[in-house]
C-alpha cells in the first residue's frame, strides 16, 4: 500500500477515535472511491489498483465536485449543506500537496512550453498531458488549461 493510502487509513482511524463525524464520513467516501477505482483498474488488467498520481487526480475531482455543489446549494438557499461540503473540502485537501498559485502555475507552464518547443494551439493537448504527469495534485488543471491556451495563442 502506498504512503498516501496509509495516511488516509490512519486519518480514518484517528477521526473515529476522536469522534470527528465530518472527517470520518469524508474519509470513508474517499476510501470507497479508491476501492471502486481499484476494482475498475483490476478489470483492465492492473494488479495493484490505481497509482498515487491517479489518486491525487481523484481527490482533486472530489474537491471540484464539492465546489460545484456549494454553488448549487448557495443558489438554492441551502447554506447548511454548503457548509457541509466546505468541511469535506478541508478534509480532502489535507491529502493533497501544496497547491500552486496562479503565478507558480504560469511559470511552470511557460517553462514546459519552452522545454517542449510548443508553438501553437494544436500542441495544447501535449502540454496539458505533460502538466498532468508532472504536477498531479499540485494545480487546478481547469485554470491551467486557460493559461496554456493564452500562452500558446
Amino acid at each position: 500500500m502506498s504512503a498516501l493510502r496509509d495516511s488516509i487509513n490512519q486519518a480514518l482511524k484517528d477521526s473515529v477515535r476522536s469522534k470527528d463525524t465530518v472527517s470520518t464520513r469524508t474519509l470513508r467516501l474517499i476510501l470507497a472511491a479508491i476501492k471502486d477505482r481499484d476494482i475498475a483498474a483490476r478489470g483492465k488488467g492492473a494488479t495493484e489498483g490505481i497509482s498515487d498520481d491517479e489518486l491525487l487526480l481523484m481527490l482533486q475531482t472530489m474537491i471540484k465536485q464539492r465546489r460545484e455543489s456549494i454553488t448549487m446549494y448557495e443558489q438554492g438557499g441551502r447554506l447548511e449543506l454548503a457548509e457541509g461540503e466546505r468541511g469535506e473540502i478541508v478534509v480532502i485537501e489535507r491529502f493533497l500537496p501544496k497547491q500552486m498559485d496562479e503565478a507558480e502555475m504560469k511559470a511552470a507552464i511557460d517553462g514546459l512550453i519552452r522545454e517542449l518547443g510548443a508553438s501553437g494551439l494544436k500542441e495544447m493537448g501535449n502540454v496539458m498531458a505533460e502538466l498532468r504527469t508532472r504536477f498531479a495534485g499540485q494545480m487546478d488543471f481547469g485554470k491551467a488549461a486557460g493559461l496554456v491556451k493564452a500562452s500558446l495563442s
